[in-house]
């Protein structure tokens, strides 16, 4: 579903640009090249606005002009040259090397869809894990909605795996879903919980939002409280967080943590390139490698 939206919005950019080229430059003027500067044109905008707009009093400039661009660039690969060409059903892919780690499983964001792990998923199969990257949809429900799903995933990728837990790494949104997920099915089958960027305490990006999912991301959302109230501390401690503090979707950034869990921090990198910074991908590698957590 996101990749066909994304189809006709890169066409819709791409015509556009062709027109104002036209406009521009008459009829014989460079269409072609409007047409493909225009998603540029467009990614730099909007994550400029979210850049400015997230921006925490007292951060350093370096950090922040640094995670601006890295940001645009993981922007523009992931919405532009990944996404809308992602397939609908992402199948187990298996390990390559011989290891044989314990499986895991990758949970996008919000507005995403499997692809956003292009970096991850290649280094966790070399590590010796076999990985499955889902699709959650639809794009706009109930993220209670996505247990279900998240639940018949773990299960299969078990079943592939022969094993009896999984890891759960999720981005943003994701893992706001594998806390539902585990408050309605327990984590009997969990190894470990990454989350990267996730807006656990909730984020003030979504006060315009009026889809469910994304009121229930609203900053301090009653949402938030009752997943929180729900969790015992044995569950609590199968979780691990990493933060940005140049996230530009998910803020007030220092804030997006769970009492007993102390967060990991990356600076100068931005929401969605936290999926593809080396520095990130490491930590997530190492913290796999190590054995399981006691439930």
């Amino acid at each position: 579903m996101l990749a066909r939206l994304l189809q006709r919005f890169l066409l819709a950019l791409a015509l556009a640009g062709a027109g104002l080229a036209v406009l521009w430059h008459g009829a014989t003027g460079d269409v072609m090249l409007g047409a493909l500067l225009m998603p540029w044109l467009a990614v730099v905008l909007s994550t400029s606005y979210t850049m400015l707009k997230s921006r925490a009093p007292g951060e350093p400039s370096s950090m922040f002009y640094r995670a601006w661009w890295g940001e645009t660039v993981a922007n523009f690969r992931t919405f532009v040259l990944r996404q809308p060409w992602a397939e609908p059903q992402p199948a187990v892919l298996p390990a390559t090397d011989g290891l044989k780690r314990v499986p895991v499983l990758l949970v996008h964001g919000y507005v995403c869809n499997h692809r956003l792990w292009d970096d991850v998923a290649p280094r966790l199969r070399a590590e010796g894990h076999d990985v499955l990257a889902i699709n959650l949809e639809p794009l706009f429900t109930s993220i209670d909605q996505y247990a279900e799903h998240i639940e018949a995933s773990v299960q299969a990728l078990m079943k592939h795996s022969g094993q009896s837990q999984v890891a759960l790494v999720g981005h943003s949104m994701g893992g706001l879903a594998i806390r539902a997920w585990m408050r309605q099915c327990g984590s009997t089958h969990v190894a470990r919980i990454l989350t990267l960027g996730t807006p656990h305490a909730g984020t003030k990006a979504a006060k315009q939002n009026r889809t469910p999912n994304g009121r229930q991301m609203l900053w301090d959302s009653a949402w938030l409280q009752g997943l929180a109230e729900s969790e015992p501390p044995e569950r609590r401690a199968l979780m691990r967080i990493a933060l940005t503090p140049q996230d530009n979707i998910v803020f007030p950034q220092r804030a997006q943590t769970l009492p007993g869990v102390t967060p990991v921090v990356f600076e100068g990198l931005g929401h969605v390139q936290m999926c593809s910074a080396p520095e990130v991908i490491n930590w997530v590698a190492n913290e796999l490698k190590s054995p399981p957590l006691a439930a």
